[in-house]
């Protein structure tokens, strides 16, 4: 158990990310009072404005300023407490010409971003990490990449006094998850959209094979299934924030949060690695990312 007031700490590759991977499930930790803290490793340069509404001359002409403030909306909206930007630079998708920027995230030098990651850690002393899984396959873009490759190392270093002395005092974190969303979850949302009689964005998943290569046994590797439904609101508010990436008339927005809340309450997470005990060898599927974690309420065994 924890003496430490808990922290979850959050690494993202670009605004937009943390709304839509996970957002929920940090709207419900702010609301019992966890600190909840995000790391965005770029500031989304390459990201293009894909709602009609907002395309303007003057909104193009500053959209690395619009972009960051619709990431402090989203912050708002969630309700992370803070909020530490990594200092890179969007690398743009896996084979364009946005790769050869130096100063690009993937371009980055693993110990140098690792580092930076490692000072963010121990400055903020959270007991759960949460980054993503190593998909080189179905998602290779090239900052999603490398947010896995600094956040392994990044959580094994902080808490080794002899790794980067110079960037704080050592705190080691006890559990690392990936967020991703299940099979179960595609599948659930893409029936509802058909049976609302609507067109399902998630066909183009199943097009470009995700069916192939998730299934029920695919996604018995998810371990932690936290329950949402009381802050899809959060979710849905997050993801509007970002106005120059979600079209909040386009199809990804049109299925309600009542139907979401019946056909798939929860975001789901993989316990990648943890330092306390927990039931998920044996089996068991936790519903807390804080299990194992959390002191005992007085008056229990």
């Amino acid at each position: 158990m924890s003496a430490d007031p808990l922290c979850v700490l959050s690494v993202h590759a670009h605004p937009d990310d943390e709304a839509s991977k996970g957002a929920g499930t940090i709207a419900k930790c702010a609301a019992e009072g966890i600190r909840s803290v995000l790391v965005c490793c770029t500031g989304g340069e390459e990201g293009d404005i894909l709602n009609p509404a907002v395309d303007t001359p003057e909104v193009r002409a500053n959209l690395n300023a619009v972009r960051l403030q619709e990431l402090h909306d989203s912050v708002d909206a969630i309700g992370y407490a803070a909020l530490h930007m990594l200092g890179y630079r969007d690398s743009g998708m896996k084979d364009t010409e946005a790769n050869a920027h130096v100063d690009n995230f993937a371009n980055a030098p693993i110990e140098e971003a690792t580092e930076r990651l490692v000072r963010v850690i121990r400055a903020e002393r959270p007991q759960v990490v949460i980054t993503y899984a190593d998909d080189r396959e179905f998602y290779p873009h090239p900052d999603h990449v490398k947010v896995h490759d600094i956040s392994l190392p990044a959580f094994e270093a902080a808490g080794d006094a002899t790794r980067f002395p110079d960037s704080g005092a050592p705190w080691q974190p006890s559990k690392l998850y990936y967020t991703g969303w299940s099979a179960r979850r595609v599948r659930a949302l893409h029936d509802a959209f058909l049976a609302r009689g609507e067109a399902s964005p998630y066909a183009a998943w199943f097009e470009r094979g995700f069916d192939d290569r998730n299934d029920d046994s695919t996604d018995r590797r998810f371990t932690t299934f936290v329950d949402v439904s009381s802050f899809l609101h959060k979710r849905r508010a997050a993801l509007l924030a970002h106005r120059t990436q979600v079209d909040p008339t386009g199809f990804w927005m049109r299925l309600p949060d009542e139907v979401i809340r019946e056909v798939f309450p929860w975001e789901e997470f993989v316990l990648a690695r943890s330092l306390v005990e927990t039931g998920v060898a044996d089996g068991d599927v936790e519903d807390d990312l804080f299990a194992g974690l959390r002191a005992p309420v007085r008056g229990d065994p």
